[in-house]
């Protein structure tokens, strides 16, 4: 049952996928006034979580024509269809708004700003959370509930806008840092389940921990490049993440695959490859995923190879 609406003003969630619903969701339960942004109606969001199931009655809105500015936008699509979202942008932004950008990939401010007006704050968000969206409406939360952002004024009010939930808002003082760390949790487990069709369990496998390592040691060597303070420890410890997560759990990337929808993997793996580039690094084990996904990607969006 939700709460007395809060007083902190208006939410609107862009996107009922797996993050967009599970947020939109927590979000509404804790009292505040959210607003569901989508393409397809849905009667609220049906949450599956630790064996029971719960319901909030969040509204949605399918016509962007007829939305007014809110306090808070949260922009929860998948990286490569932010260009899609203006449309929301364009009439949730007004003075004050705040968009908290809920994406995968590296630099999230640099991405949004071309759609949103001169002088609204941007705030990127990184997502520490594994929840899948199983039908329009219907999410099934798998292990974690945070959400990491730069430390100052946003950060902080954005903190607030959220205590009352059950998701945990972390402000970190280097966020740089704090990105490429969690793009390393997506370089091996996104690609890696989507390509092969399997879930997070193919990672108990030795030879493919080992394959693992390999990769993200290659990555965390492209940002240390872009200015990210990341080693051997941070390569170790997202092994450590693979290895907690539930067998049967998946990532973003294979859900979409298994959806027959577009992947994410030129804001995923494509940083890495172009860093590499703008560096003189080598990258050959993420340029063939890169490759091997682009393959995937044009057979799910019908395309042919040479165009």
């Amino acid at each position: 049952m939700a709460k007395t609406p809060h007083p902190s003003g208006r939410t609107a969630v862009i996107g009922a996928g797996g993050i967009g619903g599970y947020v939109a969701a927590l979000a509404h339960r804790s009292g505040l006034d959210v607003t569901l942004c989508v393409r397809t109606p849905v009667d609220g969001i049906s949450v599956t979580s630790g064996g029971s199931t719960w319901h909030a009655a969040v509204p949605a809105r399918t016509d962007p024509g007829l939305a007014t500015p809110a306090d808070w936008v949260l922009l929860t699509t998948k990286a490569q269809d932010t260009a899609g979202a203006e449309p929301w942008l364009r009439r949730l932004c007004g003075p004050g708004t705040t968009v908290v950008v809920l994406q995968n990939g590296v630099g999230h401010r640099e991405r949004v700003a071309p759609y949103v007006p001169e002088g609204t704050g941007v705030l990127p968000a990184l997502c520490y959370l594994s929840a899948e969206r199983t039908a329009p409406g219907r999410i099934t939360h798998h292990i974690a509930s945070e959400l990491h952002v730069p430390e100052g004024p946003l950060g902080q009010r954005f903190a607030q806008l959220l205590a009352d939930s059950d998701l945990n808002v972390t402000q970190v003082a280097d966020f740089t840092t704090a990105a490429w760390r969690k793009l390393l949790t997506n370089l091996a487990a996104n690609p890696i389940t989507a390509l092969l069709q399997q879930r997070m369990g193919v990672f108990r496998d030795p030879d493919m921990a080992a394959l693992t390592r390999d990769l993200l040691t290659e990555a965390a060597t492209v940002a240390r490049a872009e200015g990210a303070q990341l080693g051997r420890s941070d390569v170790e410890g997202t092994l450590e993440i693979y290895a907690m997560v539930p067998p049967d759990g998946g990532s973003s990337m294979l859900y979409d695959r298994l959806a027959g929808r577009p992947l994410e993997h030129e804001y995923l793996t494509g940083p890495v490859v172009a860093g590499g580039e703008r560096h003189g690094i080598a990258t050959p084990l993420n340029r063939m995923l890169l490759t091997l996904l682009r393959a995937v990607d044009r057979e799910l969006r019908g395309e042919r190879a040479d165009g």
